[in-house]
């Protein structure tokens, strides 16, 4: 698969945003780092500036394989602003390919009707935003298309089912030997 996002927003998550981008490449998926703001720097929930690869403009979001959407409030919530990434989001899981988000991001899935029909997982709170979905409270699920996880402590799991997603399971049994897990 090529064309893997991870979207940052001002106020992600550190540990669900990197350990996603580092399981991912650790397995040979081309994921790239994408801006949702205004400059090519994000700054993390944690005070992390991270450099994207690209901006959200230069994005082939129609291209797209895989998007995953990192938690944190204020990432979050500068995902469900951005009218852009929505609709990206929404042609995307409409056309059936990975849509994936972690902590408060499955909200911003849940509150566009995306996850209609689908079980998932969130951050605890956030269930009232996961419209029309069964909410499972289980760490990390996937169902179809959709991948969901619960919080920064699920970082690693989370990342081991979206290479597995993309790479197959040898590669996850590849990147754990490799980690020492």
């Amino acid at each position: 698969m090529k064309n893997i996002y991870v979207f940052l927003g001002d106020g992600f998550e550190t540990i669900e945003a990197l350990t996603a981008v580092d399981v991912l490449r650790r397995g040979g998926a081309d994921v790239k780092t994408v801006s949702i703001m205004e400059g090519i720097k994000v700054l993390s929930s944690h005070n992390v500036e991270v450099k994207a690869d690209i901006m959200l403009d230069e994005t082939d979001l129609g291209g797209s394989d895989m998007m995953i959407l990192p938690g944190g409030l204020g990432g979050t919530n500068n995902i469900k602003a951005n009218k852009k990434l929505v609709e990206a989001l929404k042609a995307q899981a409409a056309a059936g390919k990975y849509v994936c988000a972690i902590c408060a991001a499955p909200s911003a899935l849940g509150v566009n009707g995306i996850l209609k029909g689908k079980k998932a997982t969130v951050y605890p709170g956030f269930e009232n935003e996961m419209t029309g979905c069964t909410v499972t409270g289980e760490n990390v699920v996937k169902d179809g298309n959709i991948i969901t996880g619960k919080g920064p402590g699920m970082a690693l799991e989370f990342a081991f089912s979206l290479l597995e997603a993309v790479k197959g399971e040898d590669a996850v049994k590849e990147v754990k030997a490799g980690m020492l897990l």
